[in-house]
């Protein structure tokens, strides 16, 4: 049997996630393509338990390796159980935010070395990663505006622009070191542009991955 295609849809906050993975599944549904849509933090319960930890605001300061260490061992168990299990059984699997947002995150965000954080992903991955990811990106003012009329903010979203300046600036980086898996959307265009971009990247997707 052939092995799934593990997809994933990264950005920061307010970049249209949840409405485009709708999309990217309609498309998905429209090839007869079947597939297990998940997200990270999370996508088993005791995944799901870490990332009600990394979400809720607390008044204790959470330490940026406590919070990167917990994303990871969420990460671990998510892949572990749900991921690759899927894979293997040859279904599809749509990930809401991979490895990449640790490293625009935890690594942009909050400043942890690079290489630490590749250290860890090797560690707990090895090899493993995304075949193709669609990365949402809008300049993060315009971005924290759309999160803000979301409703209550979580830990992340209340942040200052400042951090989110050095998401997006993370999420380049592995743009820029990785640029055949990505596929870059600008979503500060009207979701009926946003939504031909997507088509346009994952129907091209769809077709090479069909022809190996």
């Amino acid at each position: 049997m052939k092995p799934g295609q593990f997809i994933t849809i990264e950005g920061g906050e307010g970049v249209g996630k949840t409405t485009n993975i709708q999309f990217v599944e309609s498309l998905l549904q429209q090839e007869g393509i079947e597939y297990l849509l998940t997200r990270e933090p999370g996508g088993t319960p005791f995944a799901e338990e870490i990332r009600e930890l990394l979400l809720a605001k607390r008044d204790e300061n959470v330490s940026s390796d406590a919070e990167l260490l917990l994303m990871f061992a969420a990460r671990a168990q998510h892949v572990a159980e749900k991921i690759k299990p899927a894979l293997a059984k040859g279904s599809w699997v749509i990930g809401d935010r991979f490895t990449d947002a640790s490293f625009a995150y935890q690594g942009g965000g909050r400043g942890i070395d690079w290489a630490r954080i590749e250290q860890l992903e090797q560690w707990t991955l090895q090899s493993f990663k995304p075949c193709f990811t669609l990365l949402l990106d809008v300049d993060p003012q315009i971005g924290m505006q759309r999160a803000a009329n979301r409703g209550e903010l979580d830990r992340f979203e209340i942040e200052n622009l400042e951090f989110f300046n050095q998401v997006r600036a993370g999420y380049q980086r592995r743009v820029a070191e990785d640029p055949e898996r990505f596929a870059l959307i600008d979503a500060s265009v009207s979701l009926e542009q946003v939504q031909e971009q997507i088509k346009t990247q994952l129907l091209a997707f769809i077709k090479r991955s069909n022809q190996d």
